[in-house]
């Protein structure tokens, strides 16, 4: 068995070469099939089923038995491939689908998300990454515990843990919603579960194994998919095609038509959609939030050796700079698309709506295009609306027309008019991406629960069956839950991502970070500082979004971290000063921990070596 997984890593490059020459003649194929006529919720359900076959079948062959396979892949993943799949872990939906929409919609403002998210990875690098991989650690509470010394702060890690990744997975649902029901003509509700299935089959039987497997082949597949369309527009555009340093040309004809159409809050133009405080505030929260992500972390465990953990994150970084440097490019190319077929056009007579692009009505039956405050449903429909508003001709103005920012990515082949096996493509893209990162968080939610709470709190003498058992029941449980909260608390995709990072943020890095860098953080200090972070964040997301309270100094509940970080920070500082140190054996620790060379420091992670 051993020989069997050493050759497999030895041969991953031929592996995954030719699952990519597969993936190519797989979408060529459906391109003869739409040339040849067939219809496209059959192209369609090929895409969905036989992507979801292939990351099931990954996930099928990657089953293991082995603790250590099933929580950390063996520690045996190489930095490139590592790199590979913490950047499909990472660009969840919000970043394929949510990142280009919110730049469609907010323009220039919306690179906070950007800088925020990229910037992250800094953070990683110098401050988390390395030096718990040099702990050896399965989970993240398995580091608070052994740092602040017992089970409490285990527990609370755990309490933020489960949080701030049940509200990231209900964003990924959330995406794999939209993309199935386009894909497959069903309601968003029922896209959920089917992505749902597609996560379980990944990750229930082989656990780190399997999705870090799986996560190699979603990223080749969303990253292609991410690509073409685009490429293929700036070649149709501007002759060139490399739409990342192309896109000029489009941001110029874009302000061109914002002027002609009276249009105040240019795309280009900084802080009209955003102050600057809610800007900064915004890339503040999401660099924090990113170092301190659960599923993030949890990826680095993976490595064979602590250089190899830093080696990793740079590969990461460039993966996601493929995808985020495009990102912009995508949404100005989007947006010239609406201003140039849609925007202006007369909807006063029910022929003049009838002359709407075909896309407007498709993503209007499923409640994602509205036009005069109504869903685009038909001609008909949308031709009442209009008239009992008062408005002849479509507006750059929600109030008029709006495109849900969550399905400016998905459409936006069909919108510039596109063959239909490209917008397959790119929903299967998203679709991969949306679970790539359902994976990880539904992973690190169920490990922490089987490891950190039933194996380290309640039955420590439990076996290794049992203790896989226990973390494949909750698995399921967890994926329940999480489609349960999508379905009954709607909110689009980067409102669930952002309030992710800032309780991750707040609860998490201060403690995580003094840890590392600070020898005299105690215990009372950490769990001070976790419960008051996490709950000021907490608090401020859910008294604002209710509108229980208003939002102290104007700051968007999307950068609640904002108070509860320094919250944390203070706390965690002011309660170790007024405490007792901690004992001397765990001082040394630190300084052992801040040593980059030298053996793993947890026992367990000794005893696999």
């Amino acid at each position: 068995m051993q020989q069997q997984r050493d050759a497999f890593v030895a041969n991953l490059g031929k592996i995954y070469g030719i699952y990519t020459g597969g993936f190519l003649a797989f979408v060529i194929f459906l391109a003869i099939l739409e040339q040849l006529g067939v219809p496209n919720y059959i192209l369609g359900y090929l895409f969905v089923f036989l992507t979801l076959a292939v990351y099931a079948g990954i996930g099928i062959l990657s089953r293991t038995t082995q603790i250590s396979e099933y929580y950390v892949a063996g520690r045996r993943v190489p930095a490139v491939y590592n790199g590979m799949a913490t950047a499909a872990d990472w660009m969840s939906a919000a970043s394929f689908i949510g990142m280009a929409g919110s730049l469609y919609l907010l323009g220039y403002d919306g690179l906070a998300f950007v800088l925020g998210w990229t910037g992250g990875y800094v953070l990683v690098a110098t401050l988390i990454a390395p030096y718990l991989r040099k702990f050896g650690a399965y989970t993240v509470p398995d580091f608070l515990a052994a740092r602040y010394g017992g089970n409490f702060a285990r527990l609370i890690g755990v309490i933020i843990l489960f949080s701030c990744s049940m509200v990231y997975l209900m964003g990924q649902l959330k995406g794999t919603g939209v993309i199935a029901s386009r894909l497959l003509g069903i309601p968003v509700e029922y896209g959920v579960f089917v992505g749902l299935v597609g996560i379980l089959v990944c990750s229930m039987l082989g656990g780190m194994r399997a999705v870090t497997w799986t996560q190699v082949a979603q990223y080749i597949v969303l990253i292609v998919a991410y690509l073409i369309p685009v490429t293929i527009l700036s070649a149709q555009r501007t002759g060139v095609p490399v739409p990342q340093i192309m896109y000029g040309q489009v941001l110029q004809r874009i302000t061109e038509l914002e002027t002609q159409y009276g249009i105040t809050k240019h795309h280009v133009a900084p802080f009209v959609n955003e102050d600057p405080l809610n800007f900064f505030a915004l890339v503040l929260c999401l660099m924090i939030g990113t170092a301190a992500l659960p599923h993030v972390i949890m990826r680095f465990f993976t490595t064979p050796s602590v250089r190899e953990a830093r080696t990793s994150v740079g590969w990461a970084l460039f993966f996601i700079f493929l995808l985020y440097f495009t990102a912009p490019a995508y949404a100005a190319f989007a947006k010239l698309e609406i201003f140039e077929n849609v925007i202006g056009k007369a909807v006063d007579s029910l022929e003049s709506i009838q002359q709407l692009p075909a896309w407007v009505f498709i993503y209007g039956k499923v409640g994602l295009v509205t036009i005069c405050g109504q869903k685009a449903v038909d001609p008909q429909t949308v031709l009442q609306a209009c008239q009992q508003a008062g408005i002849t001709a479509l507006a750059f103005d929600p109030k008029v027309f709006s495109i849900d920012r969550d399905v400016v990515v998905i459409s936006m082949p069909e919108v510039a008019g596109l063959p239909y096996v490209i917008a397959g493509l790119v929903a299967a893209g998203g679709l991969a991406a949306a679970l790539s990162t359902a994976d990880g968080l539904l992973l690190a939610m169920a490990n922490a629960l089987s490891h950190d709470i039933y194996y380290k709190m309640i039955d420590p003498s439990a076996s290794t069956a049992r203790r896989l058992v226990v973390a494949r029941g909750l698995l399921f449980f967890v994926a329940a839950l999480a489609a349960y909260l999508t379905i009954t608390a709607p909110a689009h995709i980067l409102a669930y991502v952002s309030w992710a990072f800032s309780l991750a943020a707040a609860g998490l890095f201060p403690a995580l970070v003094l840890g590392v860098m600070w020898k005299n953080a105690n215990t009372p200090g950490a769990i001070a500082g976790m419960i008051g972070g996490f709950g000021v964040t907490l608090f401020y997301i859910v008294a604002t979004n209710t509108g229980w309270m208003q939002p102290w100094f104007g700051v968007r509940n999307i950068s609640a971290a904002l108070f509860g970080l320094p919250v944390s920070f203070i706390l965690t500082w002011a309660v170790s000063k007024m405490t007792t140190p901690p004992p001397r054996e765990i001082q040394e620790f630190v300084e052992q921990l801040r040593i980059p060379r030298g053996p793993v420091l947890m026992e367990e992670a000794r005893r696999e070596g």
